[in-house]
């Protein structure tokens, strides 16, 4: 289970380290092999370990090719879907057309969420976070949800 957000530097041709407790479960997880690919609603980056990516990938492929929002669903999720693999430093290497998609620059903030993670700028994070407008469609389960 991944959690907690971690700021973390990139350097001018996209390498990060990746924190030195992650990386751990990554390695012993997965053997450092992720999967980095486009969010369908935010302009951020899924990090899924190889082995959780290559369990949702065949659901991803089963859906209608006819319905629009699922094309794109399919497009974004399959299209930026790039397999990468920690090196002995622990650093990953993001292309450019990913860090393009989610505004990356130098400050990142790789943020836990259960099986994944999401990667975001630092800026769009903290505004994200200070987005007091989340709409009237909360769903139930939300509502409900108690701490």
């Amino acid at each position: 289970m991944f959690l907690g957000s971690h700021a973390i530097n990139m350097d001018a041709k996209g390498r990060m380290a990746i924190p030195t407790k992650i990386r751990e479960s990554l390695s012993s997880f997965c053997g450092g092999r992720v999967v980095v690919t486009a969010h369908t609603e935010e302009r951020c980056l899924l990090v899924y370990p190889e082995t959780k990516w290559l369990e949702i990938l065949p659901n991803i492929e089963k859906l209608p090719t006819f319905n629009k929002a699922a094309r794109r669903f399919q497009r974004l999720l399959i299209g930026y879907a790039t397999p990468l693999e920690m090196d002995g430093n622990g650093r990953i290497l993001l292309s450019s057309t990913l860090r393009d998609y989610a505004g990356l620059e130098k400050k990142t903030m790789l943020v836990g969420q259960g099986s994944k993670f999401e990667l975001w700028s630092e800026e769009r994070w903290f505004a994200c976070l200070d987005d007091s407008d989340v709409g009237d469609d909360i769903p139930d389960e939300l509502k409900n949800l108690s701490f």
